[in-house]
């Protein structure tokens, strides 16, 4: 078989230690290759780093190992070419398996070409990701922190959310800290409302009224108290990511035209598949990697199954919330294609096909760096012929038990 790179390395990453195999070219073109293993540690890969530029090495494959590929791919990446595979397609051929066998094998797939890189975002796009993909963690925190708290005031008989539309509100959160101290007479509790809700003082009275005892106070005291920690911390996580993600503040307003996505989704997409669409050829294989287009199985003929294959969880999260706010937007092309699909596909399918769109459409805004241009809620009436549309209308009426008459209206001068 040919080989595609002279000088190679192909790394098997642990936790705690790194095998490496060098193949290089010897005398006559025959392949030469050393092995050697290394600590994980960081002077064990700066030895690593050294060792492999002593051979001269151009590209180094590795096989993304959870977390454990990150520090050795940050260090070698400024020198070498480096190479992140996919482990799906690093599969073996059945026998022995040890470390070293791993490394070869690895380091064979890249010397021949038969592997493709993963795509690994620069600094500072990781940076960026590592700070939306915690603060999204923090606010699934916090809404498992509020659902939290909901179960302890059932739990005392205090219906504060049947009457109140937000319990955690002006007039909601005095109520709560007054429990949260030992006040639990429903009088003094209901004198708390603000606003709109003192309108419906008597409904509070009869809702705060239930068996609070100290064990609930402190309870709702330190999910309170949490809550506000939580508060807290996406405040400032938020602030850190406007600063962080200023360099791309033109890629973020032009996503912010799209029905559905919001500041905080155009910065996670930012995030997730950076602001340089070059490196996907087209917007099919974007949407292939972030795992949001149909699966292909087919065989004989026969297809099989349209699973979508697995991509970023946070990537697909974001499309998903923005498909449904796209899809409760009025007079988009966005929301008649959800109606269109939800009928007949479900709910789920249709968000998922929608988030697609989005996702095609985030491709061309910042590969051409224009913003979204609105297609209208008639577009796929528009798409088919007007004549097959109405004879479509047409057959749906006299299904229902209705004969139809078409007259043309006077067109207007």
């Amino acid at each position: 078989m040919e080989r595609i790179v002279e000088r190679c390395a192909g790394l098997d990453v642990h936790k705690a230690s790194i095998t490496a195999c060098v193949r290089t070219s010897g005398e006559g073109g025959e392949p030469h290759q050393q092995i050697r293993e290394f600590s994980a540690t960081t002077r064990g890969l700066l030895q690593l780093r050294d060792w492999l530029a002593s051979f001269g090495v151009t590209l180094v494959g590795m096989e993304a190992t959870g977390v454990y590929w990150k520090p050795v791919y940050y260090i070698l990446e400024d020198d070498f070419e480096c190479w992140l595979l996919n482990a799906r397609h690093l599969k073996n051929v059945p026998g022995k398996k040890t470390d070293v066998k791993d490394a070869e094998w690895i380091c064979q797939l890249v010397e021949h070409g038969l592997v493709r890189p993963s795509f690994v975002p620069p600094k500072e796009i990781r940076e960026l990701r590592n700070l939306t993909r915690y603060r999204k963690a923090q606010i699934e925190e916090r809404t498992r922190e509020v659902q939290r708290l909901e179960k302890v005031l059932q739990d005392a008989g205090i219906k504060l959310s049947s009457v109140a539309t937000r319990a955690l509100g002006v007039s909601g959160r005095a109520m709560l800290d007054a429990l949260g101290s030992g006040t639990t007479d429903p009088e003094i509790l209901a004198e708390l409302a603000r606003g709109k809700l003192r309108s419906k003082i008597p409904a509070l009275k009869e809702a705060l009224e239930g068996r609070f005892s100290a064990h609930h106070g402190l309870m709702v005291g330190r999910i309170l108290a949490h809550i506000d920690y939580l508060d807290e911390s996406i405040a400032e996580l938020s602030l850190e990511i406007e600063r962080v993600i200023a360099p791309f503040s033109e890629e973020v307003k032009l996503l912010d035209t799209i029905p559905g996505v919001d500041r905080r989704t155009a910065e996670v997409l930012i995030a997730e598949i950076g602001a340089n669409m070059d490196q996907f050829p087209t917007h099919r294989h974007l949407a292939s990697w972030a795992g949001m287009c149909p699966g292909n199985d087919q065989s004989a003929g026969k297809r099989r199954s349209g699973k979508t294959r697995k991509g970023s969880k946070w990537l697909r999260s974001a499309l998903t919330e923005a498909a449904y706010a796209a899809a409760r937007s009025k007079g988009t092309y966005l929301s008649a294609q959800y109606a269109r699909l939800k009928g007949r596909r479900g709910p789920k399918k249709a968000a998922m096909a929608v988030g697609h769109s989005i996702l095609v459409i985030c491709y061309h805004i910042l590969q051409r760096g224009e913003p979204y241009q609105e297609l209208g809620e008639h577009y796929f009436n528009r798409r088919r012929s007007e004549e097959a549309y109405r004879k479509r209308l047409v057959r749906q009426l006299e299904r229902l038990g209705h004969r139809v008459v078409l007259e043309a209206l006077p067109q207007s001068a």
